[in-house]
């Protein structure tokens, strides 16, 4: 029996073992690890892989794996929701993109066809490394992290089309040989059996198949649909990629997608990284080395384009000069599907042996800048703020007509000027929840929020939403920061939350600042720099399954209301290292007497003692209830007597214990669906 593919592969494996540990450590891509492990096991440098063909195989499978979960994981109903960054963003990023270096190309010296080729390769940028990246530093969810999330599908979903149109730029309609009109009507018929696949076919056959409870049946079934598929395409004149990536198509739109994916992971991962392995044996270090100025001048350059492709995109769908600065460099680096279309342009011989190494060079060089690049993004965006006055720069494209630039002045409108008021910043989940909490309240509000579109959107309903960047003073200063009682911070991007609290701040010390945050680390950060309260979403997620567990174990819902509390006040108290000593010097209800609790209840027309007196109503005796102040309307009725009447829409603000206050709630009207069983055990006044 050879092992000699045995002993490559183990050797590939115990190599990357060895460069993944050295890559995590400091802070470099596991793809970048990949390429080196390649690099230095190829016959370039040590020369210890034998058997490179079967290696290149086994990539192969891994190229067809990894356009599967592609494939499985585009959910046109997710996609719908970012449609705007993943069409019109990820369309002009590539348009752009690819014409400038079409354009430089050309002028360089190469072929038309050549040059188009070039453009897509460097149009597209790396997933794996950007997403990694906005994930261990938690900026996913931010605006930036939205757009380049969008622009990078639709380089995921673009590849296909270029993978089709490179023999054409070669001067090849298909592999086959087929006519154009051929070829056309060859990938319209397959397009129409996945129509009918993903439709009727899949579904009832994946139903069939989980019926009966074997998981190696389903996995089978798996394989053969994506390996079935491809050879289809491939005999098809089309390539072994697509029909990967059109069997996760088919197989997405059932209710079995996340299993088949789930199924095919670890298969996927090893293979991809062998597809890694085997682009970096192809690499000629002797090549590198000899032409490295040139090389790292081009790696500059490829770096300046796309960071201003991506950045231009970004400003024209409207974002601030921040944002737009960030994105661009964020994309700015050569993709691992570029390693994929590469392969195919060095088939069709669209890129000869020096080209090729180069753009290898080029493109590993980007993947290893990625990290410092993207750092520097943020400091970069900081320097040119502090020095850009232009409003249109500061807050982007559309801000003259949403934005707010003169003092005391809202958008232009003729309203009074606000005083007292709540400055929200943000409109997602946390600045909707609480820009309707304020609305109800009465209470003068105005919303700041860096997406035109959601601005232009809830302007239209009449929401006082206006457009900017609130790190920059005068977007704050528009907002009448000065005469503002409380700025709350709801949005995701946690440099953004930093500097937005430092700025207003320094521009009204008597403010309070109310700031969300992801991460319990960031309290101390945005506490020292002037958050009055910080609400990191790590911890209340924490204390809401630790609430929901003692419920679980009928736990009395009176001792759950106190070790919340008790968590909450101590969590905080040591996370901004407020000393225990200092919490004594102080009173607090909900810490001091604990069992007692104080809330208010809305008197509704159906309720029996509206139109009595307190001294009538007799809460204290009958529910143990206090009535501490009454609401009407907007008049705070504080300290009220007996011959006080209880009126119809009265909030009654009441003190006493848990478990009698939910009786009072009962008796009172409430909603008994808002009522958990467990918590209203005690029974009699």
């Amino acid at each position: 029996m050879d092992l000699t593919l045995f002993t490559d592969i183990e050797i590939i494996f115990g190599l990357s073992i060895l460069i993944l540990l050295l890559f995590h450590r400091i802070r470099l891509s596991p793809v970048l690890g990949f390429l080196v492990t390649g690099i230095i096991a190829g016959p370039h440098v040590l020369g210890i892989i034998h058997e490179a063909e079967q290696v290149e195989t086994l990539a192969e499978i891994g190229i067809i794996l990894l356009l599967f979960t592609i494939g499985v994981e585009m959910s046109i109903k997710e996609l719908w929701d970012i449609k705007r960054f993943v069409l019109v963003g990820g369309g002009l990023q590539v348009v752009i993109t690819t014409a400038l270096v079409y354009y430089i190309s050309l002028y360089i010296g190469y072929s038309s066809g050549t040059a188009l080729f070039l453009g897509f390769l460097v149009s597209l940028s790396s997933t794996a490394i950007v997403l990694k990246l906005f994930q261990e530093k938690g900026e996913t969810y931010t605006t930036y992290g939205k757009i380049s999330l969008g622009i990078l599908i639709f380089q995921d979903i673009v590849i296909v089309p270029m993978i089709l149109l490179t023999p054409i730029l070669a001067g090849v309609p298909s592999a086959s040989g087929d006519s154009s009109a051929t070829f056309l009507l060859k990938g319209l018929g397959i397009m129409l059996f996945v129509i009918i696949s993903a439709r009727w076919l899949m579904p009832a056959l994946l139903f069939r198949i989980a019926r009966t409870r074997n998981r190696e049946l389903f996995l089978l079934t798996i394989i053969f649909t994506v390996f079935g598929t491809a050879w289809l395409t491939s005999k098809a004149g089309l390539s072994l990629a697509l029909g990967a990536f059109l069997a996760g198509l088919i197989i997405s739109e059932s209710e079995y997608s996340h299993q088949a994916v789930g199924n095919m992971m670890p298969f996927k991962d090893v293979f991809i990284s062998f597809f890694f392995v085997s682009i970096g044996m192809l690499m000629d270090v002797g090549f590198f080395l000899e032409n490295i100025a040139i090389l790292m001048t081009l790696a500059v350059v490829v770096i300046f384009v796309k960071s201003m492709a991506a950045g231009l995109v970004t400003f024209i769908l409207g974002y601030p000069l921040r944002t737009t600065i960030i994105t661009g460099m964020s994309l700015a680096q050569v993709g691992e599907f570029s390693f994929v279309l590469s392969n195919f342009g060095r088939s069709y011989g669209l890129l000869d042996e020096g080209l090729y190494q180069a753009f290898l060079a080029v493109s590993i060089v980007t993947m290893a800048a990625t990290p410092f690049v993207m750092t520097f993004s943020h400091g970069l965006s900081r320097k040119i703020l502090n020095k850009t006055k232009n409003p249109i720069l500061i807050n982007g494209l559309y801000a003259k007509s949403m934005g707010i630039y003169s003092t005391n002045m809202v958008a232009g409108e003729e309203t009074e000027e606000l005083h007292d008021h709540l400055i929200i910043i943000g409109y997602g989940f946390n600045g909707k929840t609480v820009s309707n909490a304020a609305k109800t309240a009465g209470i003068p509000y105005v919303i700041i929020e860096t997406n035109p579109e959601t601005v232009r959107n809830e302007r239209k309903q009449g929401e006082r939403i206006y457009y900017g960047d609130a790190t920059h003073e005068v977007v704050l200063d528009s907002a009448n920061i000065k005469s503002a009682r409380v700025l709350v911070v709801g949005i995701s991007d946690f440099i953004a939350t930093r500097a937005i609290t430092d700025v207003a701040k320094r521009m009204n010390p008597k403010i309070y600042i109310i700031a969300r945050t992801r991460y319990m680390s960031e309290i101390k950060t945005l506490t020292q720099l002037g958050a009055d309260e910080v609400i990191p979403e790590e911890y209340e997620t924490s204390v809401e399954i630790f609430s929901r567990l003692l419920k679980k174990y009928l736990v009395p819902e009176e001792d759950i209301y106190s070790f919340t509390n008790e968590i909450r006040a101590n969590g905080y108290s040591m996370l901004r290292q407020h000393s225990i000593e200092s919490k004594k010097d102080t009173f607090s209800l909900k810490d001091d007497l604990p069992g007692l609790d104080v809330t208010s209840f809305k008197i509704k027309e159906s309720s029996t003692i509206h139109g009595s007196t307190l001294k009538d109503a007799d809460l204290r005796n009958m529910h143990g209830a206090t009535v501490l102040a009454i609401r009407r309307d907007k008049q705070i009725i504080d300290n009220p007597t007996g011959d006080t009447q209880l009126l119809v829409g009265d909030i009654l603000i009441v003190l006493g214990k848990p478990e009698r206050l939910c009786q009072l709630r009962i008796f009172l009207g409430g909603d008994m669906a808002a009522v958990s069983s467990e918590s209203c055990s005690y029974e009699g006044p």
